[in-house]
């Protein structure tokens, strides 16, 4: 450098940033093309409308990822980070998702049906009208999430939370609750609560219930009566 010409030097260096930015740029396009791995980082990658089944993403980093339409089928994800991805109509069927991050996803209409995802986290995620039918879900996260017209039939629901949770109209007939729910301040407007055994659920407040739609089976916790309007009618 104290040899090239004063005038020459901001050219100089202006070429080595633009050629340590294009570096960077292809490093990043490369990572975004690579085949999927345990552990690999396509955090902002465009994965769109793939065909991804059975893959082992486990301890992924995914993080803003745009996995919409893509089929996710039986994929390994456990301890993977997906927070803030894009999982819009994504298949996410017999994925193993244990102690994985969903953190605020959107994934409106995504299926996770028998999905293992216990102990996950889907704090704060956009998750309308998702499919958790026969899921694994002892110990997930649901708080603040968006559960509007969810499905969790024969899901697992033991452990569970769902604080401040938007279960408006939610299905969770048919689920399994072998112990304490966390549904403290969860808004439950006609959530379809029929045959559920309540009787160990927290947080859970008669006006809550009053919103729900339940049956003569329902259980509730102590101190927590049926409201008149039971049963509703079929959605």
């Amino acid at each position: 450098m104290k040899n090239l010409p004063s005038t020459a030097r901001p050219g100089f260096l202006m070429a080595l940033v633009v050629t340590a930015v294009v570096s960077a740029g292809n490093a990043m396009a490369d990572d975004c093309r690579g085949t999927p791995k345990s552990g690999i980082d396509w955090s902002e990658c465009t994965k769109k409308n793939l065909m991804l089944e059975g893959s082992d993403l486990q301890k992924a980093t995914l993080i803003g990822t745009d996995l919409t339409q893509t089929s996710l089928k039986n994929v390994n994800l456990t301890a993977a980070n997906l927070e803030k991805a894009t999982l819009v109509r994504a298949w996410l069927e017999g994925v193993k998702a244990d102690n994985a991050r969903f953190d605020k996803i959107e994934a409106y209409r995504a299926v996770f049906q028998h999905a293992s995802a216990q102990h996950a986290s889907f704090v704060s995620a956009e998750l309308q009208r998702a499919d958790f039918t026969g899921a694994q879900l002892s110990g997930t996260n649901f708080e603040k999430a968006e559960l509007g017209r969810a499905n969790f039939e024969q899901a697992v629901l033991t452990g569970a939370t769902f604080s401040l949770a938007n279960l408006s109209r939610a299905d969770l007939s048919g689920a399994t609750l072998g112990g304490p729910v966390n549904f403290d301040r969860a808004f439950m407007f006609l959530t379809r609560i029929e045959g559920l055994d309540l009787s160990a659920a927290t947080g859970l407040q008669q006006s809550q219930v009053d919103l729900t739609c339940g049956d003569s089976s329902t259980k509730l916790p102590a101190g927590l009566k049926p409201p008149a309007n039971w049963p509703c009618p079929s959605d």
